[in-house]
């Protein structure tokens, strides 16, 4: 297995991840909002690339099973329903409703990856769910980091530890064949450097000090918690869904959105 990685969906275009079986990283915060939600029963998240398309897909869906939900500048986008803090995204709030998704970066990447062989959402909360998925792939994958906006430099320490994590646990095995590309060694690395102590990372991150001067720290204690979730998100059509033979709280009771 060739491990691939990118540190910026910025670096990217969707015709770079056709076919390729693609694991998206945003630790703060969209990956843990998005494992979150479905974990919570949300039937679907349907990622969007700008505050346009969001309307414009809202629009033609039935309001009483569809959010909005996202963010720009780490708050929530006006007139939406909920912003991108994954404690907003209760049982109550979200189950069986599809959710419009859109932020600065995360959305993005889920987006550059709608023509994959297969998509995951990964963060440190679902971590080891994601290494088992990876595994049963049996074949070569590549990480994309949402990373930050170009104009900042594009580059995220979070999202890159969080891909060293999963660099490491797949190469742990004295039996795996895996094979390193330089930024998937890089961020192996980089893991080993500011692993031990996630919170402290996510905390001294330049996105984490931002989202604590908005009001946000609580959401770097949630983000943080490593395997706090099982759930496996995958792209299904234009939409991310449990992974198959997985289900939210109370998914039978759940409304189906009409036809």
């Amino acid at each position: 297995m060739r491990i691939g990685l990118c540190f910026s969906q910025s670096q990217l275009d969707e015709m770079q991840l056709r076919d390729k079986n693609v694991i998206v990283i945003d630790v703060l915060r969209s990956s843990t909002t998005v494992v979150t939600a479905l974990q919570n029963g949300a039937r679907e998240i349907i990622p969007v690339g700008s505050i346009e398309s969001a309307v414009k897909i809202s629009g033609s869906l039935f309001g009483d099973v569809t959010l909005r939900g996202g963010e720009r500048n780490g708050k929530m986008i006006q007139g939406f329903n909920l912003g991108n803090s994954p404690v907003e995204y209760t049982e109550a709030m979200v189950r069986g409703k599809s959710i419009i998704f859109c932020t600065t970066n995360g959305s993005v990447a889920m987006v550059k990856s709608r023509y994959a062989r297969a998509m995951a959402i990964l963060g440190f909360v679902n971590m080891s769910a994601i290494v088992d998925f990876v595994r049963s792939l049996q074949s070569d994958i590549m990480i994309v980091c949402a990373g930050r906006p170009p104009v900042t430099g594009g580059f995220s320490l979070e999202d890159a530890v969080c891909a060293g994590m999963l660099v490491q646990r797949l190469s742990d095995e004295k039996s795996a064949d895996v094979e390193l590309t330089d930024p998937s060694m890089a961020a192996r690395s980089l893991y080993k450097s500011f692993g031990k102590s996630v919170l402290k990372m996510l905390k001294n991150s330049d996105h984490g000090r931002y989202l604590a001067e908005i009001g946000f720290a609580e959401d770097i204690k949630v983000c943080a918690q490593i395997d706090s979730m099982q759930s496996v998100p995958v792209l299904n059509g234009t939409s991310i869904k449990l992974r198959k033979n997985e289900t939210g709280p109370a998914e039978k009771e759940a409304p189906k959105v009409p036809v």
